[in-house]
Protein backbone atom coordinates (compact mmCIF):
# COMPACT_ATOMS: atom_id res chain seq x y z
CA UNK A 1 0.00 0.00 0.00
CA UNK A 2 1.08 3.50 -0.90
CA UNK A 3 2.10 5.71 1.73
CA UNK A 4 -0.01 9.15 1.57
CA UNK A 5 2.05 12.29 1.28
CA UNK A 6 1.02 13.67 4.72
CA UNK A 7 2.97 10.21 5.99
CA UNK A 8 5.86 11.31 3.65
CA UNK A 9 5.74 14.49 4.75
CA UNK A 10 5.95 13.82 8.45
CA UNK A 11 8.82 11.31 7.53
CA UNK A 12 10.99 13.51 5.39
CA UNK A 13 10.55 16.29 8.32
CA UNK A 14 12.06 14.00 10.56
CA UNK A 15 15.54 13.82 8.65
CA UNK A 16 14.38 11.03 6.04
CA UNK A 17 15.78 11.97 2.63
CA UNK A 18 14.63 8.62 0.90
CA UNK A 19 10.86 9.64 1.91
CA UNK A 20 11.42 12.96 -0.26
CA UNK A 21 12.76 11.49 -3.23
CA UNK A 22 9.39 9.53 -3.12
CA UNK A 23 7.64 12.94 -3.10
CA UNK A 24 9.87 13.65 -6.30
CA UNK A 25 9.22 10.75 -8.18
CA UNK A 26 5.19 10.79 -7.52
CA UNK A 27 4.92 14.37 -8.53
CA UNK A 28 7.48 15.57 -10.71
CA UNK A 29 6.09 14.84 -13.99
CA UNK A 30 2.26 16.92 -13.30
CA UNK A 31 4.54 19.52 -12.16
CA UNK A 32 6.66 19.46 -15.39
CA UNK A 33 3.27 19.19 -17.36
CA UNK A 34 1.87 22.35 -15.16
CA UNK A 35 5.78 24.52 -15.83
CA UNK A 36 5.25 23.43 -19.56
CA UNK A 37 1.88 24.48 -20.29
CA UNK A 38 2.53 27.75 -18.55
CA UNK A 39 5.68 28.33 -19.87
CA UNK A 40 5.89 26.68 -23.14
CA UNK A 41 9.63 25.88 -22.72
CA UNK A 42 11.11 22.69 -22.12
CA UNK A 43 14.15 23.77 -20.38
CA UNK A 44 12.58 26.28 -18.66
CA UNK A 45 9.88 23.39 -17.36
CA UNK A 46 12.22 20.94 -16.51
CA UNK A 47 14.55 23.99 -14.38
CA UNK A 48 10.88 24.90 -12.43
CA UNK A 49 10.85 21.33 -11.49
CA UNK A 50 14.31 21.14 -10.23
CA UNK A 51 13.44 25.32 -8.35
CA UNK A 52 10.05 23.81 -7.00
CA UNK A 53 11.66 20.69 -5.54
CA UNK A 54 14.49 22.30 -3.97
CA UNK A 55 12.59 25.13 -2.50
CA UNK A 56 9.72 22.47 -1.52
CA UNK A 57 12.38 20.41 0.42
CA UNK A 58 14.08 23.16 1.94
CA UNK A 59 10.60 25.49 3.39
CA UNK A 60 9.25 21.47 4.33
CA UNK A 61 9.31 22.63 8.11
CA UNK A 62 6.71 25.53 7.52
CA UNK A 63 4.10 22.90 4.92
CA UNK A 64 0.95 23.47 7.68
CA UNK A 65 0.43 19.38 7.81
CA UNK A 66 -3.74 20.42 7.31
CA UNK A 67 -2.73 21.60 3.91
CA UNK A 68 -2.98 19.03 0.57
CA UNK A 69 1.03 18.56 0.13
CA UNK A 70 -0.08 18.71 -4.39
CA UNK A 71 -1.75 22.01 -3.97
CA UNK A 72 1.49 23.88 -2.02
CA UNK A 73 4.04 21.94 -4.24
CA UNK A 74 2.13 23.24 -7.28
CA UNK A 75 1.46 27.21 -5.80
CA UNK A 76 5.87 26.68 -5.57
CA UNK A 77 5.82 25.94 -9.48
CA UNK A 78 3.21 28.11 -10.60
CA UNK A 79 4.95 31.20 -8.49
CA UNK A 80 8.45 29.94 -10.35
CA UNK A 81 6.82 29.61 -13.56
CA UNK A 82 5.47 33.16 -13.29
CA UNK A 83 8.76 34.67 -12.04
CA UNK A 84 10.06 33.06 -15.21
CA UNK A 85 7.15 34.10 -17.36
CA UNK A 86 7.82 37.94 -16.15
CA UNK A 87 11.52 37.99 -16.80
CA UNK A 88 10.78 36.67 -19.91
CA UNK A 89 8.84 39.37 -20.88
CA UNK A 90 11.33 42.42 -19.61
CA UNK A 91 13.72 40.65 -22.37
CA UNK A 92 13.90 43.23 -25.03
CA UNK A 93 12.42 42.79 -28.19
CA UNK A 94 16.02 42.25 -29.65
CA UNK A 95 16.86 39.81 -27.54
CA UNK A 96 13.19 37.30 -28.24
CA UNK A 97 14.29 37.66 -32.24
CA UNK A 98 17.50 36.01 -31.63
CA UNK A 99 16.10 33.01 -30.23
CA UNK A 100 18.26 29.49 -30.79
CA UNK A 101 17.64 28.73 -34.29
CA UNK A 102 18.25 25.15 -33.60
CA UNK A 103 15.62 24.49 -31.12
CA UNK A 104 12.49 22.68 -32.26
CA UNK A 105 9.32 24.97 -32.14
CA UNK A 106 6.20 23.58 -30.00
CA UNK A 107 4.12 22.66 -32.13
CA UNK A 108 6.52 19.99 -33.36
CA UNK A 109 7.23 18.81 -30.05
CA UNK A 110 3.69 18.06 -29.23
CA UNK A 111 2.70 14.26 -29.91
CA UNK A 112 -0.52 14.80 -31.92
CA UNK A 113 -2.29 11.53 -33.35
CA UNK A 114 -1.13 11.73 -37.18
CA UNK A 115 -3.53 10.37 -39.42
CA UNK A 116 -2.55 12.19 -42.45
CA UNK A 117 -0.71 15.02 -43.41
CA UNK A 118 -3.32 17.74 -43.78
CA UNK A 119 -4.39 16.89 -40.58
CA UNK A 120 -0.60 17.39 -39.11
CA UNK A 121 -0.31 20.52 -40.57
CA UNK A 122 -3.82 21.58 -38.92
CA UNK A 123 -3.25 20.65 -35.93
CA UNK A 124 0.68 22.54 -36.34
CA UNK A 125 -1.16 25.61 -37.15
CA UNK A 126 -3.68 25.37 -34.28
CA UNK A 127 -0.95 24.93 -31.83
CA UNK A 128 1.16 27.64 -32.97
CA UNK A 129 -2.08 29.61 -33.02
CA UNK A 130 -2.66 28.92 -29.19
CA UNK A 131 1.29 29.24 -28.46
CA UNK A 132 0.47 32.82 -29.92
CA UNK A 133 -2.28 33.52 -27.91
CA UNK A 134 -1.18 32.23 -24.82
CA UNK A 135 1.76 34.47 -25.25
CA UNK A 136 -0.84 37.39 -25.19
CA UNK A 137 -1.76 36.53 -22.32
CA UNK A 138 -0.41 38.15 -18.70
CA UNK A 139 1.36 36.01 -16.59
CA UNK A 140 -1.56 35.97 -14.17
CA UNK A 141 -4.02 35.65 -17.03
CA UNK A 142 -1.63 32.54 -18.47
CA UNK A 143 -1.15 30.75 -15.48
CA UNK A 144 -5.47 30.88 -14.21
CA UNK A 145 -6.46 30.09 -17.33
CA UNK A 146 -4.06 26.88 -17.60
CA UNK A 147 -5.00 26.54 -14.26
CA UNK A 148 -8.78 26.03 -14.75
CA UNK A 149 -8.61 24.74 -18.51
CA UNK A 150 -5.71 22.35 -19.03
CA UNK A 151 -5.58 21.11 -15.23
CA UNK A 152 -9.09 21.35 -14.26
CA UNK A 153 -8.25 23.38 -11.36
CA UNK A 154 -11.36 24.72 -9.77
CA UNK A 155 -11.82 28.77 -9.07
CA UNK A 156 -10.96 28.15 -5.44
CA UNK A 157 -7.72 26.09 -6.48
CA UNK A 158 -6.70 28.77 -8.67
CA UNK A 159 -6.74 31.53 -5.91
CA UNK A 160 -5.02 29.31 -3.51
CA UNK A 161 -2.24 28.21 -6.12
CA UNK A 162 -1.92 32.04 -7.29
CA UNK A 163 -2.47 33.55 -3.90
CA UNK A 164 -5.07 35.78 -4.88
CA UNK A 165 -8.30 36.62 -4.04
CA UNK A 166 -11.34 34.35 -5.95
CA UNK A 167 -12.54 37.27 -7.27
CA UNK A 168 -9.35 37.74 -8.76
CA UNK A 169 -9.29 34.17 -9.61
CA UNK A 170 -12.19 34.45 -11.50
CA UNK A 171 -11.71 38.05 -13.50
CA UNK A 172 -8.36 36.32 -14.52
CA UNK A 173 -9.81 33.23 -16.15
CA UNK A 174 -12.49 35.67 -17.67
CA UNK A 175 -10.34 37.93 -18.95
CA UNK A 176 -7.78 35.31 -20.57
CA UNK A 177 -10.65 33.46 -22.29
CA UNK A 178 -11.79 36.73 -23.88
CA UNK A 179 -8.51 36.89 -25.03
CA UNK A 180 -7.79 33.84 -26.59
CA UNK A 181 -11.28 34.14 -27.80
CA UNK A 182 -10.24 37.60 -30.03
CA UNK A 183 -6.67 36.08 -30.87
CA UNK A 184 -8.06 32.86 -31.89
CA UNK A 185 -11.05 34.66 -33.77
CA UNK A 186 -13.56 32.82 -31.34
CA UNK A 187 -16.75 34.12 -31.46
CA UNK A 188 -17.58 36.44 -27.86
CA UNK A 189 -20.90 34.75 -27.46
CA UNK A 190 -19.94 31.12 -27.66
CA UNK A 191 -20.24 29.48 -23.93
CA UNK A 192 -16.88 28.53 -22.09
CA UNK A 193 -16.65 27.13 -18.58
CA UNK A 194 -15.10 29.62 -16.67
Amino acid sequence: MEASDAALVALARSGDGDTFRVLVERHSRKVFRLAFRLTGNEQDSEDIVQETFLRAYRNLNSFDQRAVFSSWLYRIATNHALDVLRARRHRTAESLSAADPQETPLSERVAAPQPDPERLAMSARDQERIRIALDELTPQERAAFTLRHFEGYSIAEIQESLSISANAAKHAVFRAVQKMRRTLGEPEGVPCRN
